[in-house]
This record gives structure tokens, sequence and C-alpha cells, in this order.
């Protein structure tokens, strides 16, 4: 029995590169022919030139803010604000809704969401019975990891969220193979199990999702006879990475191309430096392009041991959007990132904020060998030209700054 889920998750670099850009153009296309938020957004984009990363680099980034935006906005057109490229019916059989509000599609493609690349990489396998505790009502994840499962040919038990007695009861009676869920809410039930006097012997592997799942939380639930690996995936994109046995970061998914770029840009950053996680997807039905997720990542260098060959990140960093107000005023990410950029000489920025209440002080750190006055001075210029607040400038040696993505740190005290 193959430990990977299909050849796809070994084939070299330059193949699966080659692939991805192959596709890209097409997508794109089908993106401003179908969808009419892309129609407007890439309108005087030539999908035939973008062929490659550094092409693919120069599109404009859509955030969530803008997809909820562009819904609420034409809510009498289309549920979707334009992204969809189908309206309801047979090739939409379901509509999900997330926080915002933000609806999203499902569409009748088999594994429509990508899952069961991550469900196979936990460790499940064909004819084995799921218990799937993610929620099957407003929010797409029930949904996403059930069809993965079907994909892989399990069978799934819908628990859902909540009941933890008749949760147990249920695993304790159909002798599940593994969880799928948030961690939290399997901790949960492997303590009630034990206040119950339940064993549950069959519950030997778990894919999580949906919050963090930090090593001490996984050691307990292995202490627990449970081997718990995560994915990472959003109601917008699917899956964008998962969790393997060498527990060294997160593969990336085949049916994806990720960016990482610097917050409040679309710029990506050099391999290892945290930044944004941007996604390019390739589903026909919802073709978001270069779809920024909010959410802070870095790239690991190397392949897995495993002997998959994508791409692997770090998994959760964190969120990218760091807009704060100061002395009444909101700055945010790209603000700091239009001032750097008049600035060649600059490599790297980090604004500090300080001060307890109502006595806000800014300081903008710059990473840049030029040492000379001047430079401080126009830095200072520029820095209340852009966001209308006074701010001082602290010259730092390059790769002085630390690599945790924040172009914006608040260390006010509130005490």
């Amino acid at each position: 029995m193959s430990k990977f889920y299909d050849a796809l998750e070994t084939r070299p670099h330059a193949e699966r590169e080659a692939a991805l850009l192959a596709a890209l153009p097409r997508q794109i296309q089908h993106a401003r022919t179908a969808s009419p938020a892309f129609a407007s957004i890439l309108a005087d984009i030539d999908p035939a030139t973008i062929t490659s990363r550094a092409a693919l680099a120069g599109l404009p980034v859509t955030r969530k803010y803008e997809l909820l935006q562009r819904q609420q906005e034409q809510r009498a057109q289309s549920a979707f604000g334009g992204f969809a490229t189908h309206g309801f019916g047979p090739q939409m059989p379901r509509v999900f809704a997330s926080p915002g509000t933000i609806y999203e599609p499902e569409g009748t493609r088999r594994d429509y969401w990508r899952m069961a690349r991550a469900i196979h990489a936990a460790g499940f396998r064909t004819g084995e019975l799921i218990h799937n505790c993610f929620s099957y009502h407003f929010v797409p994840a029930g949904s996403m990891m059930e069809t993965g499962a079907h994909a892989l040919g399990c069978t799934v038990f819908p628990g859902g969220t909540g009941q933890t007695e008749q949760q147990v009861q249920a695993m304790a009676e159909l002798r599940p193979a593994g969880y799928i869920g948030t961690p939290s809410f399997l901790k949960l039930i492997l303590e009630k199990a034990q206040a119950m006097g339940v064993a549950l012997p069959s519950l030997t592997k778990a894919l999580v999702s949906g919050e963090a799942f930090p090593p001490s939380l996984r050691d307990w639930l292995a202490q627990h006879g449970v081997a718990g690996y995560q994915c990472y995936a959003t109601a917008d994109l699917g899956l964008i990475a998962y969790e393997t046995s060498a527990r060294e970061g997160l593969v990336l998914d085949e049916g994806v191309i990720v960016e990482i770029v610097r917050p409040g840009t679309g710029d990506p950053v050099p391999e290892g430096e945290v930044g944004e996680l941007v996604v390019t997807t390739l589903n026909t039905d919802y073709p978001l392009i270069r779809f920024g997720t909010g959410d802070l990542s870095a790239v690991l260098p190397g392949d897995c041991p495993t002997g998959r060959t994508n791409t692997r990140i770090k998994g959760w960093m964190g969120r990218a959007d760091q807009t704060t107000k100061v002395r009444g005023m909101f700055v945010h990410p790209g603000q700091v990132a239009a001032i750097t950029k008049r600035f060649p000489q600059v490599q790297r920025a980090r604004l500090v904020v300080t001060g307890a209440m109502a006595n806000d002080q800014m300081v903008l750190q710059v990473e840049t060998t030029e040492t000379a006055e001047g430079l401080a001075l126009q830095l200072q210029d520029a820095v209340r030209e852009v966001t209308k607040l006074r701010g001082e400038v602290q010259m730092v040696a390059p790769g002085s700054l630390p690599n945790d993505g924040k172009v914006i740190e608040d260390a006010r005290s509130y005490e």
C-alpha cells in the first residue's frame, strides 16, 4: 500500500513547476472570461504573458475584505460578488457561509476541496470509517472533509460538533479508525471517554485543523493512543498544505500556486522570510487569482523526508493584518511599504508603536547600510506625509529585525 496519495507528490520540482505555470495562463483567461469580478480586476492583463512566477507577482492581490466588499455590493446580482463562474443549480449543489458573512460555493467535482491528499497523509486508507466532527451547518468544514474522505474510499460518520457523551457512545459502538475535526474537541472527547470509563481502542489517528495544534497537544493525544496530524485549509481555497509523518512543516497541495509576500504588498519575500500567504487556485468554479489569506508563514528549505517533493511551509505563524490605530488614526502595513519603496537603500522596515495609553510614539526601524543623517530625515518626512503622523527613524544593520512577518509592532502598554 503506497504511502503517497498519487504520483504527483513525488514528481521532480521542474516537472511540477512547468505543469503549474502551463495551467496558470489558462486559469487567468478562464477567470477573466467566466468571472465578472476578475474580468474587472484583470481587465488590463494579457493572460498569455503570465507564464512565470515573476509575471504572476505583477498581478494585484485580492484580499478577503475585498471579496466581502464585492459580495455585499453585488448581492442583488450575485451571492458571490462575481467571483464564482456558476450560478445556483446542478453545478453548485451547496452554498456555505463563513463569518463576515462571506458565501462560498461548492461544485460537483470529485474531492472539490482537494482534502483527500491530507486525509491520506494522516494515515487513513480505503475501507475505513472516519468520525467527522467538523461542523456541517453554515461553514464548509464538514463537507470539505467528508467529500475528501469519500474520494479516498472511506465511510464517514457525520458527528458534527457538541454532545461529547453521544460522540463517545458512537465511537465505542462503531469503532472508527480515526477522527477528523479540531484538536481541542478531540481532547474533550477523549477526556469524556475517560470520565465515562469507555475505552476507544480503534481510535488511533486524527486529521485536525481549524485552530492551533501545539506540540504539547500533539503529545497529549499521542499519550492517549492517537497520532494527530494537521492540515491548513480555508473555506475560500480548500486545502493549501498538509502535515506528513516527518512532522517537518507542511507540504503544499498539488492544486495551488503559493507565494509568500511582504504584508501590505504583493511583493514576494526571499525563501525563509516570514510573510503573507497568497494563493492562486486552479479551481475553475471559483478561480481565485492571487488571493491573500491574511495568514503568515515561511518557506522551509529542502524536501520532505517522506519523499514528497513539493515546497514546504512552516505552517500558520499568525495574521498578516497588523493595522494599528495610532493617535486616533489607522496605520496599516501598506503605508509602511509605500514609505520604504521610496528608498532603495532600505532593505526591510518595521514600524514600532510604543507608549502608554494616549501617549503613542512611533519609530520606523529600517535595515540599511547607509547611515547618512540625510536619509533618516527624508524617511521622517515620508512617514509624516504617508501616515499623517510624526515618527522617529532608527537605522539598524541588515538582518537585525526579527523574521516574524511583522511590519507593524504594537508594543504599547495598556496597564
